[in-house]
C-alpha cells in the first residue's frame, strides 16, 4: 500500500468524522484521563488493516499504543481479544469510529475472499477482484482481497488493455479491436478481452489475447468455450459470481474467477473496541 495515500485517506476520514472536536468526550473526560482497552472480534475472521486502524490512531494522537496479537491474514475466532489499546481516553473514544471503520470493512473482504478461496478446492483456479470498488478506497480494498488469498486483477484503467463490447463494436470487430490494440500499445502490456458467445471465444483465440473472459455463459457453455481455447490463453469468468458457483467454475478448470462480491456486496467484519 502507498503510505502517503493511505495517511491523506485517514486524514479526510478523520477531519469528516470528528469536525472541530469531539464535544461530547470534550466535556466529559479531561486531557490527563487515562483508559485501557482491547478490541474484540465478535465472530469468526479474518484479519486486515491492522497497520491502518493504528495510523488512524497515530494521526490523531501519537502516544496512544496498540498491541496486536495477531497479523492481517490470520483468522481471529469470536470472543477472542485480539489487541490491546492505551491512551488518553479522549483520543481513544474520537478515533473509534473511524479506525473500526477501516478495519471492519477490511476485515470483511478479506474474510469473504478467503471463503471462496477455500472453495475452489484442489483446483488450480485463481481468485480476483475487480474494479467494483468503494470510490478513494480500492487500494485498501484490493489489499484486503489479497490477505484473504485473492488477487489483484487491474488496478485502473492503464493498468491493462480490456476489450469490452462497446470497444468492439466501435472498432468493427474483435479483430481489428486487437489489431488497433498492438498498434498503440507496448507488446507488454496484457491484453484482454470479453466475449458472450462460442464463435466470440474462437475469434479472440485466433487473435491472441491474453486472457478470454467469458460473460453470462452457463457451465456447459464455459466447458465449451476452454475445449476452444485449449491453454492458449487463460480463461476468466467474472460478475456477480457467487460463493456457490465457486467450486463447479474451478472444477471445470477455469483460470481466474473475478466477483465483484468480495468487494463490493460485503458484511463489514464485527469488530468492537472495549474500554476499561
Amino acid at each position: 500500500m502507498n503510505n502517503f495515500i493511505v495517511e491523506e485517506l485517514l486524514r479526510q476520514a478523520l477531519r469528516e468524522d470528528i469536525g472541530f472536536g469531539d464535544i461530547t468526550s470534550q466535556a466529559i473526560f479531561t486531557d490527563d484521563h487515562f483508559s485501557e482497552g482491547y478490541l474484540l472480534a465478535k465472530e469468526d475472521i479474518v484479519l486486515a488493516g491492522k497497520d491502518v486502524f493504528a495510523k488512524a490512531y497515530s494521526l490523531l494522537d501519537k502516544k496512544v499504543k496498540i498491541a496486536f496479537r495477531y497479523n492481517d491474514g490470520d483468522k481471529i475466532p469470536s470472543g477472542e481479544k485480539f489487541a490491546i489499546l492505551e491512551g488518553t481516553t479522549r483520543n481513544l473514544i474520537s478515533g473509534e469510529r473511524v479506525a473500526l471503520n477501516f478495519l471492519q470493512r477490511m476485515s470483511g473482504i478479506a474474510g469473504k475472499t478467503r471463503r471462496y478461496v477455500e472453495a475452489v478446492g484442489d483446483a488450480n483456479t485463481v481468485i480476483a477482484d475487480t474494479r467494483t470498488t468503494t470510490p478513494g478506497l480500492r487500494m485498501l480494498e484490493k489489499y484486503a482481497v489479497r490477505v484473504g488469498g485473492g488477487k489483484s486483477h487491474r488496478f485502473a484503467l492503464d493498468y491493462m488493455a480490456f476489450i469490452k463490447d462497446h470497444h468492439v463494436k466501435a472498432a468493427g470487430g474483435i479483430t481489428q479491436a486487437v489489431e488497433r490494440i498492438r498498434h498503440h500499445l507496448s507488446p507488454f502490456v496484457k491484453t484482454e478481452i470479453e466475449v458472450e458467445t462460442l464463435e466470440q471465444v474462437q475469434e479472440a483465440v485466433v487473435a491472441g489475447v491474453d486472457v478470454i473472459c467469458l460473460q453470462n455463459m452457463s457451465v456447459t457453455m464455459t466447458e465449451q468455450a476452454i475445449a476452444i481455447v485449449d491453454h492458449r490463453s487463460l480463461v476468466e469468468v467474472s460478475g456477480n459470481i457467487t460463493l456457490e458457483q465457486v467450486p463447479e467454475l474451478a472444477a471445470v478448470g477455469v483460470d481466474i474467477i473475478s466477483s465483484t462480491l468480495i468487494t463490493h456486496s460485503v458484511k463489514v467484519a464485527d469488530i468492537s473496541i472495549r474500554l476499561k
